[in-house]
């Protein structure tokens, strides 16, 4: 299953992209990034603080399953962007459930999933930001940058090709409804 980038250069959300292909029934598995984005989300309506340089995405694609396990969802997509980011730094990730990533405690990655329900389909809109270069000073919060820990500037370009080959594979089993196999692949269960 090939997904379809879209590089935009200012976006509010890429997850509002997302959801406006969407309803203009422009359906087939999309990755829609920006290089800036001035009103990310967060998880429980907590704003993402998108800083310049880092990479903002959201990839979407149609859930057949008639019930739909949102927390395996939420698991799979953790773990599958722990495995990513991993193949960029040998630094051990942490998954602060449901949808965060940590390097010594720190938060590098943010993951949010929204289900949308459109006519008679159901999509999986994940929105995904990553630290990669520029760590955002927020108050209360410990947060850092794949830069920061690694001492070197990270090509965004790299990981978003990484995060659309393994998407691709991930949307693949969901089609053919292989659960288990990719329970596998990305928990990495015997």
């Amino acid at each position: 299953m090939k997904i379809k980038i879209i590089k935009m250069k200012c976006v509010q959300s890429t997850n509002n992209i997302a959801l406006k292909l969407i309803k203009k029934k422009k359906t087939n598995p999309t990755l829609i990034t920006s290089i800036v984005q001035t009103n990310g989300k967060g998880t429980m309506g907590k704003k993402w603080i998108s800083k310049k340089g880092n990479l903002f995405i959201s990839i979407f694609f149609e859930i057949k399953e008639k019930k739909i396990n949102f927390k395996q969802y939420a698991l799979l997509n953790a773990y599958l962007f722990k495995d990513i980011i991993t193949k960029f730094t040998k630094i051990k990730i942490d998954i602060k459930w449901p949808n965060d990533l940590l390097i010594k405690k720190e938060k590098i990655c943010g993951i949010l999933q929204e289900i949308i329900h459109y006519g008679a389909k159901t999509y999986l809109i994940v929105g995904v930001g990553i630290n990669t270069n520029i760590s955002p000073v927020i108050k209360n919060y410990k947060v850092t940058s794949l830069n920061n820990v690694l001492n070197k500037k990270i090509d965004n370009s790299k990981l978003l090709r990484e995060t659309k080959k393994e998407y691709e594979k991930f949307i693949q089993q969901i089609e053919k409804n292989n659960f288990t196999e990719l329970k596998r692949k990305i928990l990495k269960l015997k």
